[in-house]
């Protein structure tokens, strides 16, 4: 939908080809199952958002999303110990998949030059290795036709079939490659306690990559309509079950706290527990390709799928729509070589988010076939001071915050001043328990 609305600046007509027969509001759908699962959007990725579609942040808001700063509104247990609520930084976008869609939907169809055509999918690109001139469309009820465009863009999401379209007309394959931590997804709604239905804080529990058993974590995410998401999940060997009366249990017992278990005693379920195993991280690296179609782009989980874990997906998504309307701007539309400048640009927030993810999943047993790099090994030595330096340094943390919203990349991590403060270490001593004030305590019945 925002790549639709990034294109509708420069064409007549848009045409997005959707695989589900969309729903009229914020309903579950078919194609959507990690809906189900607890989401974030970085403040990355919010900006982008407004930028593509001013006064939608505000329509979120209206409509029950949250604004939650960062990292005031956040009881984080990392690997060194609980971080500190510093003064905001940046700020998170809290929603349920399923309104932020809806949403985004309405207001992007709203335009009269973009086309919904729900019930279909593509099923191969029509054109040579030269220029791709349009897609080859299937209904539900199997008819298909050909849709012709003057650019193509597939946002398919992790099924995206990019690659094999591509050797089909003739081009070689792409490099790719894919770290699997493993990773369980178990995720269950929770109507929190009266009190606690406004304002209540973000809680994380996450692993401690130091350990050689499998990564557990937690998150608790208030939503809209005084609601909690809560996704527990678990590497290979500790994976969480889809038993409802295994849910709260594993939150106290598996976990290296157990906050959010006792959070989740106090609270009301509103579903049986999803779970989900589509964690893997996949990246294609089309902007290495020594050739590269005119008329053709892949942005979003198309091109990069990280594990949700780390909440980058729609944040991604939403700098790449906007990528993608900003070089088309620069360059012209039908500018020679437009599409291979387009692949390039969106691969840069791509490889922050993948940089990220990877960083940590590439060392839990059998995520890649050779383990761990040297590389790897030197970087994650290096990152586990950093965030240990965070947890006692407000300074150190906005500038880990200003990389994981998506705002800054990796190499203000880097700046002499960051070296220096992450070999000084901490400046204040760890937190001996989380940092929830008493009120929220007796808001959420632990007190």
């Amino acid at each position: 939908m925002l790549a639709a609305r990034a294109l509708a600046a420069f064409a007549d007509r848009v045409v997005v080809v959707e695989r589900d027969v969309l729903p009229e509001g914020p309903e579950p759908r078919k194609g959507l199952p990690q809906a189900r699962h607890a989401h974030m959007l970085w403040s990355g990725g919010v900006r982008a958002l407004e930028e593509l579609l001013p006064g939608v942040v505000g329509v979120l808001h209206a409509a029950g999303a949250r604004r939650a700063p960062v990292t005031t509104d956040m009881v984080v247990m990392a690997a060194h110990g609980w971080f500190r609520r510093w003064p905001e930084s940046h700020h998170v976008i809290l929603a349920g998949r399923d309104l932020l869609d809806a949403t985004i939907r309405a207001r992007v169809l709203a335009d009269e030059r973009i086309e919904l055509v729900d019930g279909a999918e593509a099923v191969e690109l029509e054109g040579t290795a030269e220029a791709v001139t349009g897609v080859r469309i299937r209904a539900h009820d199997g008819a298909e036709r050909s849709l012709s465009a003057g650019l193509v863009v597939d946002a398919t999401g992790r099924g995206s079939r990019a690659s094999r379209w591509l050797t089909a007309l003739g081009l070689p394959a792409a490099e790719r490659r894919e770290v699997d931590s493993g990773l369980v997804y178990a995720s269950r709604l929770y109507l929190a306690p009266e009190q606690a239905r406004d304002g209540f804080p973000v809680v994380n529990v996450q692993p401690d990559l130091r350990d050689t058993g499998p990564g557990r974590a937690g998150f608790l995410l208030p939503i809209e309509h005084g609601r909690w998401i809560v996704t527990l999940n678990g590497t290979r060997g500790g994976e969480p079950s889809a038993a409802n009366d295994d849910f709260v249990r594993f939150a106290r017992e598996e976990l290296r706290h157990p906050l959010i278990g006792e959070l989740l005693e106090q609270a009301e379920p509103l579903n049986d527990v999803s779970l989900t195993r589509t964690t893997l991280n996949r990246r294609y690296f089309y902007e290495r390709m020594p050739a590269w179609p005119e008329n053709f782009t892949v942005l979003g989980d198309a091109l990069a799928a990280f594990n949700p874990l780390y909440g980058h997906g729609l944040a991604v998504g939403a700098q790449s729509a906007l990528i993608l309307r900003n070089v088309i701007r620069r360059q012209g539309w039908g500018a020679p070589g437009l599409s291979r400048r387009v692949q390039k640009a969106v691969a840069r927030p791509a490889a922050v988010a993948w940089d990220l993810a990877t960083g940590q999943d590439v060392f839990y047993p059998g995520a890649t076939e050779n383990g761990p790099t040297l590389k790897d090994r030197l970087l994650a030595a290096y990152v586990d001071r950093l965030m240990h330096t965070a947890t006692g340094n407000g300074r150190i943390a906005r500038r880990v915050t200003d990389v994981t919203s998506l705002e800054r990349g990796a190499q203000v991590l880097l700046a002499p001043s960051v070296l220096l403060a992450t070999v000084v270490g901490p400046l204040k001593p760890a937190l001996s328990g989380p940092p929830l004030s008493a009120e929220e305590l007796k808001k959420a019945g632990l007190q």
